[in-house]
């Protein structure tokens, strides 16, 4: 992707889908030059061609040097937030279609570090982070107090998410390790694993139905979606799906679909009723270890840092 100065490569670093009213979806994509450069930029989204517009409707370049690492939209899609590797910052959206404006805003707190996740809660009352130094957050939004404030939650946070009623918050660790955590008070529960599994992506079911976790272990070379119910966060079966190892993983607002993406650039979609691929799209990023992946709102396509793809 290129931008500004032609003789200057641009990469994506992250992305994420900013859900707007009557279906007119935004995509903010955050790119840097790879050395003293980063910017965030707002695309909008076309159904019916699947595809972003050729420009930007708006483009905010960051002061200081560091490159973003991952993007929280809130649910209402008015306010998001970028981790950067120097800290975090606050932006609101103003504006419909080709008006739009966002402005940056200083983050509440202030010398938190670079975050590797963050989510807002399903209905938009609360925000967590995970830092790339283990130190867990959780926050009510949009007053900030804190709720939950543990140094030492992980040795480096890999994923989190929130369930569906905005009770829990499931996360994992760089080292194989996850965590339950009680929003309303922080209680946390550790999920019981065997010494041959890394726990490493997470997300709960969305379909409103019997509430499930699901889970990527990676156990030697095999890798296996697993489901866990929550009542008791005992593990209820696994399944091997996308048979090589994943960097990231989502899931659709209406909860029928999850996503994989690999680590050298393989996307695979899964129909949850079944548990079976429904979809698989090979060298989506040929060879690049696939970083965002995210499901449109509405329509049946998934938002990648570079290109969407359809199912």
């Amino acid at each position: 992707m290129d931008g500004g100065d032609a003789t200057v490569e641009w990469k994506v670093t992250c992305a994420s889908w900013i859900k707007r009213p009557e279906n007119a979806h935004l995509v903010v994509i955050a790119k840097s030059n790879g050395t003293s450069s980063s910017s965030l930029e707002i695309f909008s989204f076309d159904p019916i061609t699947a595809s972003l517009s050729t420009s930007p409707k708006a483009t905010y370049v960051f002061e200081e040097s560091g490159n973003a690492v991952c993007i929280a939209v809130h649910p209402t899609g008015d306010d998001f937030v970028c981790s950067t590797t120097t800290g975090c910052k606050l932006f609101e959206l103003y504006g419909h279609e080709d008006n739009i404006k966002f402005v940056c805003k200083e983050f509440p707190l202030k010398d938190v570090g670079p975050q590797k996740c963050m989510a807002f809660s399903v209905d938009g009352s609360k925000l967590a982070t995970g830092g790339v130094d283990g130190h867990f957050r959780l926050f009510e939004w949009p007053t900030m107090r804190i709720i939950v404030d543990e140094p030492k939650a992980h040795k480096s946070f890999r994923d989190m998410d929130f369930s569906l009623d905005s009770e829990f918050l499931a996360s994992t660790s760089t080292d194989g390790a996850a965590r339950i955590w009680k929003t309303s008070d922080g209680v946390p529960v550790t999920l019981t694993r065997n010494s041959d599994e890394n726990i490493e992506l997470c997300r709960f079911s969305k379909d409103g139905t019997k509430p499930f976790l699901f889970t990527t272990i990676q156990k030697g070379n095999k890798t296996l979606m697993a489901v866990w119910d929550i009542s008791t966060w005992k593990k209820i079966g696994h399944k091997s799906l996308l048979k090589k190892p994943t960097s990231i993983m989502s899931i659709s607002l209406d909860g029928k679909y999850l996503a994989l993406g690999s680590k050298d650039g393989d996307v695979c979609v899964i129909e949850v009723k079944k548990m079976e691929i429904s979809s698989l799209h090979r060298r989506v990023h040929l060879g690049t270890n696939i970083t965002s992946l995210e499901f449109c709102p509405s329509e049946r396509c998934i938002n990648g840092p570079v290109t969407a793809t359809d199912y």
